[in-house]
């Protein structure tokens, strides 16, 4: 074998579609494209949801929800991981915890959940705790101090203190 007499394999390679060559083609008159209409011309996209004219279903369903603009989702962290995480003792804040690796930052700050148990007593400063948590911290002589982040200037609070 060379590379002179090297061949792909049968079916490797197929033919592409040659449409609009005349009715021996099999492809010829329409060009596979159908009778009249938008779709049969050139040029034509549509958006993908599109639904031929109707009221498409986005705009059909009701609107549901509401978003409060300080509201912020929070990233959690249970008591069992600090205790794997922290020495006793320790000032655990956001920051530690971040720094850890136990959770992202996030703008609504980090909250503790009551998951396993815990044996040595955290100096804990964060946003959130569940009551499970706190009662179990400060029952093996940990101290608990909830920590309000800044509120964040939203661009319209900053154009208007610009004026």
């Amino acid at each position: 074998m060379e590379l002179h007499n090297l061949r792909n394999n049968a079916g490797a390679k197929k033919k592409r579609k040659r449409v609009g060559r005349g009715p021996g083609s099999g492809h010829g008159k329409t060009s596979c494209r159908g009778q009249k209409g938008q779709k049969s011309r050139a040029g034509y996209s549509r958006r993908l949801s599109f639904e031929g004219g109707q009221m498409p279903l986005h705009r059909r369903l009701p609107k549901r929800g509401f978003n409060h603009a300080d509201r912020w989702p929070m990233a959690v962290v249970n008591i069992d991981s600090l205790e794997k995480a922290f020495e006793a003792g320790a000032e655990v804040t956001s920051a530690a915890i971040v720094a850890a690796g136990l959770a992202r930052a996030t703008r609504g700050g980090i909250k503790v959940l009551g998951r396993g148990e815990v044996s040595k007593g955290f100096t804990i400063k964060v946003q959130a705790i569940s009551p499970s948590a706190q009662k179990k911290i400060e029952a093996v002589g940990g101290t608990v101090e909830i920590v309000v982040l800044a509120p964040v200037a939203s661009e319209k609070d900053t154009t208007e203190n610009a004026e």
